[in-house]
């Protein structure tokens, strides 16, 4: 079998993708090679094509979102077969040996997780490899065209939910309704949470209600903020701006908790007191576990939830970058491989 990928590839920070072919050698014993179907395009994407978080290695071939079937599969890759579709997300590998690892926690391995795009050949390619741990089985109820963004997208809003014990009794908010936000109304909604969607744009308040949200609040309405008081138990911010957060503090219950999933790059201005008074407090979590990925897969299967997605052909995918660049995607990109 040809170890030749196929890809798009940035060659250079910015620039426009370019069709670009590697040898990946020889299949490790522990890993998987997938056959690439689906891949969404995420906001990460651009970030790292544009190394904006200074960490790229060009050639970067992006695309951290994919669904594909099994072609090969390394000696000691466990439990998968070939020709089973499956899915890669965020993480393409870790050490499987450190205590974090050992106590499944492999996303914050100690030795450093492989991400699948730094570093890494990703999915906007042929095909692409993982270590088996981190190729997820993909339930046959699941549709593999919107099923990729639940990798990415899916997992981070998914995994607070686990972490902060979220019952169907609490009343949960999601600031910033765009890729990550409206995965975390299709998730509460079927866990059964009262959700509130924070959206600076009130033209959203029909469409976020039909998707489950049970309140709009305009996020720009400093007004509308303080009638949200003491509210909250849990809020999922995945905007990557800074807000007025003593602001958004004040509308949390007592022992609530404000998660942070968007990457906002200036340092949050909170006053003590904010926290104090209601024993409140501020987290934040990147992606999540094999095991997180391998049950939000089956509660999507569950509950029928798929991310909203526009399907461009992966030939077309600088015309899909522009598209998320401008704001346009509603909600999800997905690319379907048509390199044969």
């Amino acid at each position: 079998m040809s170890n030749t990928i196929r890809a798009y590839a940035a060659m250079q920070a910015g620039e426009a993708l370019q069709a670009y072919q590697f040898d990946a050698g020889e299949l490790q014993a522990h890993q998987v090679e997938v056959k690439v179907e689906y891949c969404g395009l995420c906001h990460s994407d651009l970030s790292v094509i544009q190394n904006d978080w200074h960490s790229s290695v060009y050639p970067v071939v992006a695309g951290h979102e994919i669904i594909g079937t099994i072609t090969q599969l390394g000696s000691e890759a466990k439990g998968l077969t070939v020709g089973q579709r499956v899915g890669i997300g965020w993480t393409a590998d870790s050490c499987q040996h450190c205590d974090a690892c050992i106590a499944g926690e492999q996303v914050l391995c100690s030795n450093g997780t492989t991400a699948t795009i730094v570093g890494h050949a990703g999915g906007f390619a042929d095909k692409v490899r993982a270590g088996w741990q981190w190729v997820i089985p993909l339930p046959d109820e699941v549709d593999p065209v919107s099923a990729g963004p639940l990798l990415c997208g899916g997992i981070t809003v998914f995994d607070p939910i686990l972490k902060h014990q979220i019952q169907a009794v609490h009343h949960v908010a999601v600031i910033g309704i765009g890729g990550l936000g409206h995965i975390a109304i299709k998730l509460l909604k079927a866990w059964g949470c009262e959700i509130t969607a924070f959206s600076s744009n009130p033209d959203k308040t029909a469409e976020l209600l039909a998707m489950g949200a049970d309140h709009v609040v305009n996020s720009r309405d400093a007004a509308a903020l303080k009638t949200q008081r003491g509210k909250f138990d849990l809020i999922l911010s995945t905007v990557n701006v800074s807000l007025d957060w003593n602001a958004y503090l004040s509308t949390l219950a007592p022992h609530g908790t404000i998660h942070m999933l968007g990457v906002a790059l200036e340092p949050m201005q909170i006053k003590a007191g904010s926290l104090i008074g209601g024993a409140k407090s501020v987290t934040g979590s990147s992606t999540g576990s094999p095991a997180a990925l391998r049950q939000l897969l089956q509660f999507a299967a569950r509950k029928q939830i798929a991310p909203q997605v526009e399907v461009f052909p992966m030939s077309q995918i600088n015309q899909a970058i522009e598209h998320l660049h401008q704001g346009k995607a509603r909600y999800r990109v997905v690319l379907k491989a048509d390199f044969d």
